[in-house]
């Protein structure tokens, strides 16, 4: 398999899955700008929707949108525990929360990197995660992960999103469960071997 990636984007988080389920594959960094991959081929070719994460798997499909990518990653390595399994109500809870997460707070926090963003949609945008933080935060109150005291994909892309928020000025101050989650996180090997390899950590 090989994952396309840019560095702190959302393609993080599948890149994080991969680690954490111990599969073979090779990860190519894209320039979002160009639309160049590292080896020069053009991503648009490759992915004609433009952005990552796109994951090319061993049989030549390609498979887009990271909430489908991590669960498939989930599903090939079935005794790492990273998503319950397929047709069960905990897959409808995690699905769940990938969804909250996908729309909720990658969107509005996404959407503060564009420099363009009026001042009103940015104050706007910002309240809006605020709230979402919030109840988050308050859902990890007694527990380590979102799904309980196991790891799963959706910890994964959680943390890629929230991470942004250092940097687009959204302190996390006001959310002591979601700090103590990042710092969880961080600290599990898959998830330093992912930054190290996106040049996000030394």
């Amino acid at each position: 398999m090989k994952l396309y990636f840019s560095p702190a984007a959302c393609s993080l988080s599948p890149h994080i899955a991969l680690l954490e389920a111990g599969l073979a594959f090779e990860a190519e960094r894209v320039d979002l700008k160009t639309k160049k991959t590292a080896s020069g081929d053009d991503f648009n070719a490759i992915n004609p929707k433009g952005y990552v994460p796109a994951l090319r798997l061993d049989d030549g499909q390609l498979l887009t949108e990271g909430p489908a990518i991590v669960q498939y990653i989930a599903d090939l390595a079935p005794g790492k525990a990273l998503a319950p399994a397929p047709a069960s109500f905990e897959r409808l809870r995690l699905q769940e929360w990938l969804t909250f997460i996908n729309s909720e707070l990658h969107k509005p926090i996404g959407s503060l990197f564009n420099p363009a963003l009026p001042a009103e949609a940015r104050t706007m945008a910002i309240a809006g995660a605020g709230r979402r933080l919030a109840w988050t935060d308050s859902r990890l109150a007694g527990q380590s992960f979102l799904m309980g005291e196991t790891f799963t994909v959706a910890d994964g892309y959680l943390f890629t999103v929230v991470n942004w928020t250092n940097f687009v000025g959204m302190p996390l101050d006001a959310y002591p469960n979601l700090q103590a989650f990042m710092g969880r996180v961080a600290a599990r090997p898959a998830v330093q071997a992912a930054l190290r390899a996106e040049g996000l950590l030394k």
